[in-house]
């Protein structure tokens, strides 16, 4: 869009300026840095930040994080908040995998214990945590527990023998997120992802083993009980086929009725409804349920990952979930906006919610410190711990970063890349890798994201997180 004219406010942030002739009834506001923001300017997602800002019953800016990257209708890296009342909900601000998410695990192991025995240990867990397109899971479903598993999210797994009790405490809502319809859910989404649940899937979701690199706050990172050198777990995985299906179903459905409510947008991938509606009340029942299935999915994956340690260094070693976090959700949450509050539907598309201390919806263990955060970087590099800080909740409708954010697609990562010499200087690095496929490594290479210490430092200096720790990689699970 040669009309888009960006301006920096300060070293963390930049604006586009409503402009009445793209329609936009809002600025835009981004969180970058200059280095990482010559990157966005390579594609297309600043300009899909201003469609966004087309919404009607938008509320403040449409916001764009550091890690931004050209996705579907929303950039990934995009949050915007919708009027409940006026506003409208849209599909794509969710995004295709509801749900995708990270959960961090501790473990009672240190670096130094594992060191000797990280191949055993990767191929026990690439043995019992299932992965890659089209997979099918250990979880066996009978007639009619999709919908239970649908409406009671993680909460279904840990009363079915997968899980301990805590885990459903150290989840954002509780593993299981109110106001799911499973009703609302297609017959074919739910045959899609019955079979998979507990399973890791491909792209870019994997399983690290990692250890604490480095400590930068040590009274949150006390209270999340994590010090330096411990081994840590990061699970990255969504809804599956069941997700996918759930917005198939729906952005066509909210195409069809745009012009009933006289919806024009700049761009169909934009597809929405009023909230009010009966279709968009429809999708956040449809999207809460897949949201739940996500959540019972990285229960299953964290299920199969405590036998795998089990089984190499006996049950006595110990795997404690620390948070579970989505960063691809529409959410109604009630915010200061313009110096009132209002009730808001705030969509984060490849972003992470970060409240603040002592906000009312953190478990009473983090209730000081904020809500962990957790950002992955790629699996060459490394990943962070932060917590939520009162910027966020002013600025940002308390969200954050949710990764690096890519820099090359998967196509030109691959060309002319060698597997066998890249699985040589990941173990060179101390990275054991395993995968279901070539491509599977090939395209999460390193290289293909920006770098995710710049992407930390943007949103720690504007105060929207607060760095905690750094986890470095020893092994990897990829689809």
């Amino acid at each position: 869009m040669s009309e888009i004219k960006l301006d920096a406010l300060d070293d963390y942030r930049y604006r586009i300026a409503r402009n009445e002739t793209l329609g936009m009834r809002t600025d835009v506001l981004v969180f970058s840095s200059p280095v990482l923001i010559e990157h966005v300017k390579k594609d297309q997602s600043l300009g899909q930040a201003v469609n966004v800002a087309t919404l009607p019953g938008i509320v403040g800016p449409s916001l764009a994080m550091p890690d931004i990257h050209q996705g579907y209708g929303f950039p990934i890296g995009g949050v915007a908040a919708t009027d409940v009342e006026e506003g409208v909900v849209s599909p794509g601000g969710v995004g295709f995998d509801i749900n995708c998410g990270v959960r961090l695990v501790r473990s009672t192991l240190t670096r130094a214990d594992v060191k000797g025995r990280m191949k055993q240990l990767i191929d026990q867990v690439f043995r019992d945590v299932p992965c890659g397109t089209g997979t099918e899971g250990r979880v066996k479903l009978k007639h009619g527990d999709i919908d239970k598993v649908l409406e009671n999210g993680a909460r279904w797994m840990v009363e079915h023998g997968y899980g301990e009790a805590g885990d459903t405490e150290r989840a954002e809502a509780g593993g299981a997120m109110k106001g799911a319809l499973p009703g609302k859910v297609s017959d074919r989404a739910k045959e899609r992802g019955a079979p998979q649940l507990g399973t890791l899937g491909s792209g870019n979701h994997f399983l690290e083993i990692q250890y604490v690199d480095r400590v930068h706050d040590a009274s949150a990172a006390a209270a999340m009980k994590i010090e330096k050198d411990q081994v840590v777990i990061l699970i990255h995985s969504g809804s599956r086929g069941l997700g996918h299906q759930v917005c198939t179903d729906y952005v066509a459905l909210m195409n069809q009725v745009m012009p009933k409510y006289g919806i024009q947008l700049p761009d169909r991938q934009l597809a929405c409804a009023p909230i009010s509606s009966s279709e968009g009340q429809s999708y956040l029942g449809a999207m809460a349920a897949a949201a739940n299935f996500a959540w019972a999915n990285r229960q299953g994956i964290l299920h199969f990952l405590r036998d795998a340690f089990g089984r190499v260094f006996g049950t006595d070693v110990r795997l404690e979930l620390i948070y579970d976090v989505c960063h691809n959700i529409a959410k109604e949450e009630t915010h200061v906006v313009g110096g009132r509050r209002r009730n808001v539907l705030v969509h984060r598309k490849g972003a992470t919610r970060a409240f603040p201390a002592q906000h009312p919806e953190l478990p009473p263990s983090y209730a000081d410190i904020g809500q962990p955060v957790f950002v992955p970087g790629s699996m060459g590099t490394a990943s962070w711990v932060l917590t939520g800080q009162p910027g966020a909740m002013a600025e940002t409708f308390a969200s954050v970063c949710h990764g690096a954010g890519r820099l090359m697609s998967r196509t030109a990562v691959r060309k002319g890349k060698n597997i066998t010499e890249e699985r040589r200087k990941l173990e060179d690095a101390g990275i054991l890798v395993r995968s279901e496929s070539r491509d599977g490594i090939l395209e999460e290479l390193p290289e293909a994201y920006k770098d995710v210490d710049e992407v930390i430092e943007v949103v720690h200096n504007a105060g929207l997180a607060k760095k905690v720790a750094r986890l470095r990689p020893m092994g990897v699970i990829k689809g």
